[in-house]
Protein backbone atom coordinates (compact mmCIF):
# COMPACT_ATOMS: atom_id res chain seq x y z
CA UNK A 1 0.00 0.00 0.00
CA UNK A 2 2.94 2.34 0.62
CA UNK A 3 3.91 2.07 -3.07
CA UNK A 4 0.40 3.10 -4.07
CA UNK A 5 0.50 6.13 -1.78
CA UNK A 6 4.01 7.05 -2.95
CA UNK A 7 2.76 7.25 -6.55
CA UNK A 8 -0.21 9.38 -5.50
CA UNK A 9 2.08 11.77 -3.60
CA UNK A 10 4.23 12.15 -6.71
CA UNK A 11 1.17 12.49 -8.91
CA UNK A 12 2.65 14.78 -11.57
CA UNK A 13 6.27 13.71 -11.26
CA UNK A 14 7.12 12.79 -14.84
CA UNK A 15 10.88 13.01 -14.31
CA UNK A 16 13.03 10.38 -12.71
CA UNK A 17 12.68 6.63 -12.66
CA UNK A 18 10.22 4.14 -11.16
CA UNK A 19 11.18 0.57 -10.44
CA UNK A 20 9.01 -2.36 -11.42
CA UNK A 21 7.83 -2.86 -7.87
CA UNK A 22 6.49 0.70 -7.66
CA UNK A 23 4.64 0.47 -10.97
CA UNK A 24 3.10 -2.97 -10.51
CA UNK A 25 2.02 -2.42 -6.89
CA UNK A 26 0.31 0.79 -8.00
CA UNK A 27 -1.31 -1.11 -10.87
CA UNK A 28 -2.51 -3.88 -8.51
CA UNK A 29 -4.04 -1.55 -5.93
CA UNK A 30 -5.53 0.64 -8.65
CA UNK A 31 -7.14 -2.44 -10.22
CA UNK A 32 -8.55 -3.70 -6.91
CA UNK A 33 -9.95 -0.29 -5.98
CA UNK A 34 -11.56 0.06 -9.41
CA UNK A 35 -13.23 -3.34 -9.08
CA UNK A 36 -14.49 -2.50 -5.57
CA UNK A 37 -15.88 0.86 -6.71
CA UNK A 38 -17.56 -0.79 -9.69
CA UNK A 39 -19.31 -3.22 -7.35
CA UNK A 40 -20.45 -0.29 -5.19
CA UNK A 41 -21.71 1.52 -8.30
CA UNK A 42 -23.71 -1.54 -9.33
CA UNK A 43 -25.08 -1.92 -5.79
CA UNK A 44 -26.21 1.72 -5.90
CA UNK A 45 -28.27 0.98 -8.97
CA UNK A 46 -26.18 1.78 -12.02
CA UNK A 47 -26.96 -0.76 -14.72
CA UNK A 48 -24.69 -2.32 -17.32
CA UNK A 49 -25.31 0.56 -19.73
CA UNK A 50 -24.87 3.29 -17.08
CA UNK A 51 -21.63 4.96 -16.14
CA UNK A 52 -20.76 4.38 -12.49
CA UNK A 53 -20.19 7.70 -10.78
CA UNK A 54 -17.72 6.49 -8.13
CA UNK A 55 -15.51 4.52 -10.50
CA UNK A 56 -15.60 7.39 -12.99
CA UNK A 57 -14.50 9.95 -10.40
CA UNK A 58 -11.77 7.60 -9.20
CA UNK A 59 -10.60 7.00 -12.79
CA UNK A 60 -10.29 10.74 -13.37
CA UNK A 61 -8.47 11.20 -10.06
CA UNK A 62 -5.79 8.59 -10.81
CA UNK A 63 -5.34 9.36 -14.52
CA UNK A 64 -2.36 11.69 -14.06
CA UNK A 65 -0.63 9.54 -11.40
CA UNK A 66 -1.04 6.49 -13.64
CA UNK A 67 0.42 8.32 -16.61
CA UNK A 68 3.29 9.72 -14.53
CA UNK A 69 4.30 6.36 -13.04
CA UNK A 70 4.16 4.72 -16.50
CA UNK A 71 6.45 7.42 -17.89
CA UNK A 72 8.86 7.00 -14.97
CA UNK A 73 8.77 3.22 -15.50
CA UNK A 74 9.75 3.71 -19.15
CA UNK A 75 12.51 6.07 -18.00
CA UNK A 76 13.86 3.24 -15.84
CA UNK A 77 14.30 1.17 -19.00
CA UNK A 78 16.03 4.18 -20.63
CA UNK A 79 13.10 4.96 -22.93
CA UNK A 80 11.25 8.22 -23.32
CA UNK A 81 7.67 8.57 -22.12
CA UNK A 82 6.59 9.26 -25.68
CA UNK A 83 6.62 5.49 -26.20
CA UNK A 84 3.22 5.47 -24.47
CA UNK A 85 1.74 6.86 -27.68
CA UNK A 86 2.23 3.34 -29.00
CA UNK A 87 -0.91 2.45 -27.01
CA UNK A 88 -2.92 4.03 -29.82
CA UNK A 89 -1.80 1.20 -32.12
CA UNK A 90 -4.34 -1.59 -31.58
CA UNK A 91 -3.07 -4.74 -29.84
CA UNK A 92 0.57 -4.50 -31.01
CA UNK A 93 1.11 -1.24 -29.14
CA UNK A 94 -0.32 -2.71 -25.93
CA UNK A 95 1.91 -5.77 -26.19
CA UNK A 96 5.05 -3.69 -26.81
CA UNK A 97 4.32 -1.33 -23.90
CA UNK A 98 3.54 -4.28 -21.60
CA UNK A 99 6.91 -5.83 -22.47
CA UNK A 100 8.67 -2.50 -21.81
CA UNK A 101 6.93 -2.15 -18.43
CA UNK A 102 7.99 -5.68 -17.45
CA UNK A 103 11.63 -5.31 -18.43
CA UNK A 104 14.29 -4.82 -15.79
CA UNK A 105 15.50 -1.26 -15.43
CA UNK A 106 18.87 -0.05 -16.61
CA UNK A 107 21.46 -0.81 -13.92
CA UNK A 108 23.23 2.27 -12.60
CA UNK A 109 22.54 5.78 -13.73
CA UNK A 110 20.94 6.46 -17.08
CA UNK A 111 19.89 9.62 -18.90
CA UNK A 112 16.78 9.92 -16.70
CA UNK A 113 18.40 9.76 -13.28
CA UNK A 114 19.92 7.57 -10.62
CA UNK A 115 19.11 3.88 -10.26
CA UNK A 116 16.08 3.54 -7.95
CA UNK A 117 17.34 0.13 -6.78
CA UNK A 118 20.42 1.82 -5.33
CA UNK A 119 18.16 3.92 -3.11
CA UNK A 120 16.63 2.35 0.03
CA UNK A 121 12.92 1.35 0.00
Amino acid sequence: MSWYLAVLKNYVGFSGRARRKEYWYFFLFNFLITIALTFVDVAMGSGPQDIGILSSIYGLAVFLPSLAVAVRRLHDTDRTGWWLLLLFVPLIGLIVILVFLCLEGTPGNNSYGADPLAQPD
